[in-house]
């Protein structure tokens, strides 16, 4: 592995960005240590919007407990059903989750199941604990992105704009090299380099403007439930653009499957805001 990742046009270059951290015998993956450091802080964050709204913060943090472990289930089978055409050749990798592959739709689901059946034990308000657990959640999802950057995956098409990130090819799975990448492999001491969109930064910045939004949106919130809409209507509108740019979109036949979530999350949102609306003013 060359370990180089180039912003050319910012004139960075990164040297020996690592994958894994080796601690003894043991080698643990960058990504796992984002992915844990956003599930944590993501989860601090709603127990203290918890507390300062009148909730319990101990009770989210028994949810949050419970949610990522079926989160990152849901998201992982949700990967690999969409991905069984490598993974029905390669079994034994469907449980390695050290190389990625979590499908953040699938986390969602698992988390809105488990939101349902923790509220129905607890006797927990479902749309005002919805409301206080998805800030955390698009929170991790920003910072969580950047597992993707030590990972070398997630990564659009080729571009020449201003972000434009150049990833050494033997870095990067070659499967998700398209020939338009190919035709503008740039040469630069020896090493082969491809020039992509950053999605994975897109998503990131992206992430964190719905996250600062939903956080000042809270004092003009006029009904339980709203932030909840507000999340998945403003996070599925960024997702359907940003992943028509990447090339390792989860396929059904010519759709990507996460387009099709987003509008169908986006339509969900739409009504219901129109229906949580109708109940406040009744």
């Amino acid at each position: 592995m060359n370990g180089t990742i180039r912003f050319p046009h910012l004139g960075i270059t990164l040297h020996q960005v690592i994958k894994t951290i080796s601690v003894g015998n043991l080698e643990i993956a960058c990504y796992g240590i984002v992915l844990a450091a956003a599930m944590v802080t993501g989860l601090l964050l709603v127990m203290k919007v918890a507390d300062k709204t009148g909730q319990k913060g101990d009770d989210y943090f028994d949810l949050g407990m419970a949610a990522i472990v079926v989160s990152v289930l849901c998201a992982r089978i949700y990967y690999v059903v969409f991905s069984w055409d490598y993974y029905r050749e390669h079994l034994t990798e469907i449980v390695n989750l050290r190389k990625g592959g979590l499908a953040i739709y699938g986390g969602v689901i698992g988390g809105v199941l488990t939101v349902a059946v923790f509220c129905h034990i607890r006797k927990m308000r479902f749309w005002k604990t919805l409301d206080t657990a998805v800030l955390g959640l698009v929170w991790g999802q920003a910072l969580g992105r950047w597992g993707n950057f030590f990972n070398r995956e997630a990564f659009g098409g080729y571009t020449d704009n201003l972000l434009a990130m150049q990833l050494p090819v033997s870095d990067v799975r070659t499967y998700e090299v398209t020939q338009e990448m190919w035709q503008h492999v740039t040469t630069i001491d020896g090493v082969e380099y491809i020039q992509v969109h950053p999605t994975f930064l897109y998503e990131s910045i992206w992430d964190l403007g719905v996250f600062i939004f939903l956080m000042l949106f809270r004092k003009k919130q006029k009904y339980e439930g709203q932030i909840l809409v507000y999340y998945i209507t403003l996070y599925s509108i960024g997702r359907f653009f940003i992943e028509g740019l990447r090339t390792d979109s989860l396929m059904l036949g010519p759709l990507r499957m996460a387009q099709v979530i987003s509008l169908g999350f986006i339509l969900i949102g739409v009504i219901l805001n129109y229906v949580l609306s109708r109940k406040n003013k009744r």
